[in-house]
């Protein structure tokens, strides 16, 4: 099993691929992607259908759904890659990226369900009027404020851009598996927020209404509709880099940053028997975005190292330029969410965190520390916590009442 800070998978080596064209990114929060016109589907006559032999040119965004030829040869692993790929998308062995399908594997083993957690406890101490204090009230709504949105955003970008443009069967495999866990964590905050009777109104839509929530929101939007551009293509130095772009945005800020500050004030809670159903369902929320993390780091590093001719120093300087712009906001949202000490925790205290993570995303990804001096993790319990190694007896809070598959009668 994984642990949150997993040295990234070694590489395979590949050439560099061909060119192809592409266009430009989107930068606004209320603006949504044009929408390209509708493509044509002919069905072909039986005397047209073709298998193109696997070294035949797939264009980036490919849909594994291309003409097909009698008698092609079988797929070798070198003719794999992670974007740009001229193979079959529809045989997923020969593996190339064996770290791939393990994570793929390992997160089928993280499996988990919100009802499966108790969350009678976290009710009733809701509903005590002196059982929270307004401050950690406004702690535990702002995190399922910005959680429930970005976790919608996250599947999104999966669903409608990072799966197009990720040309490898095995990747791709796992990117499914992201898609539902994604699906399963906005599940788990409207479970939370239905269980404690919170305005669910109010609550969705403060992406809209807090400023550092929306800043964060407003950050990670661009890139988003960059890679969910209609017509945008890989293929030339251009585009592949500015798609490596998009996905460090996605992978190392999104979902290597902006969740810090909520998954250690919300695990606070825990520590401390308070809300300990919302911290539960954090906890495995955390180790499932741990994991979706270490699978980007991991395909990012093997784009730079098909295609080192991306990784210049001018990108490097930009990518640096987002990392220490993303930090600030995440700080900045410590702050407003935490204006006075509270659960034992400060604001001062993510001024250090931030930091000491944004230079673990900085290692993890090969460019230098932005902070050389924040070499202290000021919260080491979380490593343990996000540690898949560690057993726990997920069932022990287990609501008995809850179904699984085998159990259901279909008729």
């Amino acid at each position: 099993m994984l642990e949150w800070d997993d040295a990234p998978a070694k590489p395979s080596h590949q050439p560099a691929p061909p060119p192809r064209a592409g266009n430009g990114a989107h930068r606004s929060l209320h603006t949504v992607p044009a929408s390209g016109p509708a493509a044509t589907v002919r069905v072909p006559a039986a005397d047209e259908f073709k298998l193109t032999h696997p070294q035949a040119h797939v264009e980036s965004g490919a849909t594994g759904l291309e003409s097909l030829e009698m008698g092609a040869r079988r797929i070798q692993v070198d003719d794999k890659k992670i974007i740009n790929c001229r193979a079959d998308l529809n045989q997923l062995v020969p593996f190339k990226y064996e770290w791939a399908w393990k994570k793929y594997l390992d997160a089928c083993n993280n499996h988990w369900m919100p009802q499966e957690i108790n969350m009678s406890a976290d009710i009733a101490l809701w509903q005590d009027p002196n059982g929270l204090t307004e401050d950690e009230r406004t702690i535990i709504k702002r995190s399922l404020g910005f959680f429930s949105t970005a976790d919608s955003l996250v599947a999104n970008n999966l669903v409608l851009a990072v799966y197009r443009h990720l040309t490898n069967p095995e990747c791709r495999q796992y990117l499914l598996r992201q898609a539902f866990e994604e699906a399963i964590h906005t599940h788990a905050y409207q479970y939370c927020i239905e269980s404690l009777g919170l305005d669910e109104a109010e609550v969705f839509n403060m992406y809209r209404e807090i400023p550092s929530i929306h800043d964060k929101a407003a950050w990670s939007l661009p890139f988003t509709q960059s890679m969910a551009d209609p017509d945008f293509h890989t293929g030339t130095p251009e585009t592949d880099q500015r798609l490596l772009r998009d996905l460090i945005a996605f992978y190392v800020v999104f979902e290597g940053i902006f969740f810090y500050v909520g998954f250690v004030q919300l695990l606070s809670f825990g520590r401390r028997n308070k809300m300990v159903g919302v911290s539960e369902q954090i906890q495995y929320i955390m180790r499932d975005e741990s994991m979706h993390m270490n699978f980007g780091i991991d395909v990012i590093n093997q784009i730079k190292v098909e295609n080192p001719h991306l990784w210049t120093a001018k990108f490097q300087q930009e990518v640096s330029d987002m990392l220490r712009e993303a930090t600030e906001l995440e700080i900045r949202y410590a702050h407003d969410t935490m204006p006075r000490g509270v659960l034992g925790l400060n604001a001062s205290m993510f001024n250090e965190y931030m930091k000491f993570i944004a230079n673990r995303r900085c290692a993890q990804i090969g460019i230098k520390a932005l902070y050389p001096g924040a070499t202290e993790n000021p919260f080491p319990w979380m490593s343990e916590v996000m540690d898949l190694k560690k057993e726990k007896n997920f069932f022990e809070t287990r609501v008995t009442e809850y179904q699984t598959g085998g159990a259901l009668t279909w008729d």
